[in-house]
């Protein structure tokens, strides 16, 4: 005979009344001491968490990573150390701007978040889909993503405030451009690429750095969605890429993406001048001096079987590397160190690595205490403090990483667009160069489209200021743009 669970509070307390609540007669009021009427209303009202500030609406499973290549010439990093090996892993995709009820097919970056569990710590790896992003010092960060969110007069989307800034900072010009091609509505999250997006660095066996860029190229093809497409979608189902995630992984339709580097010594990344600022997150590393190096295979075989405890809950910093993996100068990478754990600590709470699906599943040993949720034993009766002569963790010289020879002597407030630094218009133009015809024309209408939604007495102004630097990408990007918005160019304004 199968035993059944018995209903009880969250305390273990079987109980009977779970749809009644108690009153004086049928009509009366209810009384106070109906606890389990309190704890239901009270658990109840404290069920949603802060939504992400960004990638707010996302979709998750897990995985492995296998290792099809050796690159233990540039790394020490133990989930590389030899082919055939294999790493559990969690990869959460999002959409960057809308609000966790929004829609999966909207014009907008993608998130792309890994959380490898390795035996040497937990290695986040919190990308996008594009390899560039639309700002290249975290302090511009804040006020780029309050334009992307709700006019707080109006509370709603303004086209306005976001080409009124992507107007004011040209370096945004790259990541625009491809926002604004159909590689911004991609098809679902299987068909589309992950970039670490950062410069990051490796350390070899001998501790010697070299700088990378991580890029995990879809199996499955690029596929996207046209911009009436991915409208028609979104009147459709709203929940178009979660939904397409999760059957193909349940039909055993596993999808994968093959990582692959891009290396560059530290050397030569101290030498480049103005030729390219490696840590300049509004460019690229162009493949043909930076060659992809093939690393392994990533495949998502494993839908979580609580959203909300897997997904919801999983928190991603770039701050979280592992021996073998480090940082480089990059000015959004240094400020994303701080702002991610942060903002995890927020919405989660300070022991928010605790949670299952962020804990590490290997040894951790440390001093922190206490704080709200703490659930890991709290470090028992060992010390709160180091060093003592009573606990046997030690540190292990081993891990011990080299110094990073910077290049300055001096700390100041530069500007990041300065002479060497501002050519934001290269390498988009680039880019449009190398669309097909069809790709470009696609890019032209959204660009028509999303700009015709600007408004009120500084249209013409910002129209202006933006279609100026889509002549620097491209003459014929520019005058496709201002012929479908209906401007009239003279184009001695624009030397």
């Amino acid at each position: 005979m199968k035993l059944h669970k018995k209903l009880t509070t969250a305390s273990g307390r079987p109980y009977v009344e779970n749809e009644n609540s108690q009153s004086v007669g049928v009509r009366g009021p209810l009384l106070l001491q109906d606890y389990i009427l309190h704890e239901k209303m009270a658990h109840f009202n404290r069920e949603r968490i802060p939504e992400r500030v960004v990638h707010a609406k996302g979709s998750g499973a897990f995985g492995t990573f296998t290792v099809t290549h050796d690159i233990t010439k540039y790394t020490k990093a133990k989930m590389f150390s030899e082919i055939g090996k294999e790493t559990k892993v969690l990869l959460r995709f999002s959409t960057v701007g809308g609000e966790k009820g929004s829609a999966d097919t909207e014009r907008d970056p993608r998130g792309f978040a890994m959380k490898f569990y390795t035996e040497d710590g937990n290695w986040d790896l919190v990308g996008n889909n594009t390899p560039v992003f639309f700002v290249k010092d975290g302090k511009k960060f804040g006020d780029f993503i309050h334009t992307q969110k709700r006019d707080p007069h109006t509370n709603m989307k303004s086209p306005t405030m976001m080409w009124d800034f992507w107007s004011l900072n040209p370096e945004s010009i790259h990541q625009v451009l491809i926002l604004m091609s159909d590689r911004g509505t991609p098809y679902g999250y299987r068909h589309m690429n992950g970039y670490g997006s950062h410069t990051y660095s490796m350390l070899d066996s001998a501790n010697q750095r070299t700088y990378v860029k991580f890029h995990f190229k879809t199996a499955q093809g690029i596929r996207n969605f046209t911009n009436e497409e991915a409208a028609q979608m979104k009147a459709r189902d709203m929940d178009f890429s979660q939904r397409d995630l999760m059957e193909n992984i349940d039909a055993g339709n596993f999808p994968q993406w093959n990582l692959k580097i891009q290396v560059m010594t530290e050397e030569f990344a101290n030498s480049l001048d103005y030729y390219l600022n490696p840590f300049d997150l509004t460019k690229v590393w162009p493949h043909g001096d930076y060659p992809l190096i093939d690393v392994g295979v990533l495949e998502l075989n494993q839908n979580p079987h609580n959203y909300f405890q897997d997904i919801e809950q999983a928190a991603f910093a770039p701050a979280h590397i592992v021996d073998g993996i480090g940082y480089s100068p990059d000015k959004m990478l240094q400020g994303r160190l701080l702002s991610y754990p942060d903002a995890h600590r927020y919405r989660l709470g300070t022991n928010y690595e605790q949670i299952p699906v962020n804990r590490c599943p290997f040894a951790t040993n440390n001093y922190q205490r206490d704080g709200q949720m703490r659930v890991d034993g709290n470090g028992g009766e060992k010390p709160n403090y180091f060093p003592n002569s009573f606990d046997d963790i030690q540190i292990d010289q081993a891990y011990k990483e080299p110094p990073l020879e910077v290049n300055s002597h001096f700390a100041d407030w530069y500007d990041r667009n300065c002479e060497g630094e501002n050519d934001h218009f290269s390498q988009p133009g680039n880019l449009f160069k190398i669309m097909t015809a069809e790709q470009q024309q696609n890019t032209i209408h959204n660009i028509v489209s999303h700009m015709s939604g600007i408004e009120g007495p500084k249209k013409n102004e910002i129209v202006n200021r933006q279609l100026s630097h889509w002549y620097r990408v491209d003459g014929r990007l520019g005058a496709g743009i201002a012929d479908g918005l209906g401007v009239e160019v003279v184009m001695e304004k624009l030397e």
